[in-house]
């Protein structure tokens, strides 16, 4: 158990997190130690959900351009494969970002080397999706 002291529109609020490591068991806390400051209510435990495909790391060879992620969010589509040949403007990737589809297009001619995402994976920003040569 890990206390931390967080600040909420200017009010300290003291919360205690715990640590669940894959392939352990989980104790009960004991008796909670008397606040410093307002504590926040803890939500209630929802159930563990299947975990989000995350974006693979790839390398780019030499004089290759990578296709990086502009902002966090999940792959709703990817429109091309590795080996395709595209044209500085196509559509390689949509986007979901703030309930907004964005098309992630090809800053040049190319061949696609290698695409790090799939549909329904999840990337932050910079995130390299795709490399094109």
């Amino acid at each position: 158990m890990r206390k931390f002291m967080i600040n909420v529109n200017g009010k300290s609020y003291e919360v205690e997190v715990e640590e669940i490591r894959e392939g352990t068991t989980v104790k009960p806390a004991a008796a909670p130690a008397s606040p410093a400051a307002p504590k926040a209510e803890a939500p209630a435990q929802a159930a563990p959900k299947a975990e989000e495909p995350k974006a693979k790391p790839i390398a780019a060879p030499a004089g290759a351009t990578t296709v990086s992620a502009p902002m966090p969010g999940t792959i709703l589509d990817v429109k091309v494969k590795e080996g395709d040949e595209v044209k500085k403007g196509d559509v390689l990737i949509i986007l979901e970002a703030m309930k907004m589809e964005n098309e992630i297009m090809a800053p040049q001619d190319g061949k696609v080397v290698s695409v790090a995402v799939s549909k329904g994976a999840s990337v932050n920003s910079n995130d390299p999706m795709i490399v094109l040569q």
